[in-house]
């Protein structure tokens, strides 16, 4: 069973949403010793511009062509991490909310990944996804309160978008852990975090791995 770790913070053992991330990942390491976790920080990775050649040869393997042979290079960098994402079985996603919904590194990840014939495919009955039966787990967090009733809960464009996004490649199993809100005093701040941990925890140990 291999957990895909995905980060979109750049601010490392300082940031909020990785503390809570951290929390999830110990205590479901600590419930499956054999589960295999590889990392992925988008603000270290070196992620490929999906441009020019990769874009011609994604549209001539969507016609049924074949791509020309100086446009395959970038493509198959593209193609690799949308394969490497197929080949997880879990996934751990832990993104601030940035001007209400992701990190522009996370946004560029799932452009690369986003690609047809991998994640998912046309069909005559319309859009399949291709990565079924998988799980994902996603750790927010937000300077304000986005939850149901609170006023704010219309700008988040964060949790539905990633639903939405990962739902067209076939995850709908997707749990959310928000710790919210972040950017008031300092006592609702601690206490928020505190809060999102316990969830995290809870949702660990809750989680059942095949």
């Amino acid at each position: 069973m291999e957990l895909l770790n995905i980060t979109a913070s750049p601010r490392g053992d300082r940031s909020r949403t990785l503390n809570v991330s951290t929390e999830f990942l110990n205590t479901l390491k600590g419930k499956y010793p054999g589960l295999i976790v590889r990392d992925l920080d988008l603000f270290k990775e070196n992620l490929p511009e999906v441009l020019g050649g990769s874009v011609d040869a994604k549209y001539a393997f969507m016609s049924g062509g074949v791509p020309e042979e100086d446009s395959m290079k970038s493509w198959n960098e593209i193609a690799r991490y949308s394969k490497e994402f197929l080949a997880a079985d879990i996934y751990l996603i832990s993104s601030p909310m940035w001007n209400f919904t992701i990190p522009y590194k996370l946004k560029q990840y799932i452009d690369i990944i986003m690609q047809a014939g991998i994640l998912f495919s046309f069909t005559v009955n319309g859009v399949e996804g291709l990565a079924k039966n998988k799980k994902m787990i996603c750790v927010t967090s937000r300077g304000n309160d986005y939850s149901n009733g609170s006023g704010m809960n219309e700008f988040d464009l964060q949790e539905p978008y990633l639903r939405t996004v990962f739902g067209f490649t076939g995850i709908t199993d997707i749990s959310f852990i928000n710790a919210q809100p972040m950017d008031f005093t300092p006592d609702i701040t601690s206490a928020s975090l505190e809060k999102a941990k316990a969830e995290a925890r809870t949702l660990a140990l809750a989680l059942e791995l095949a």
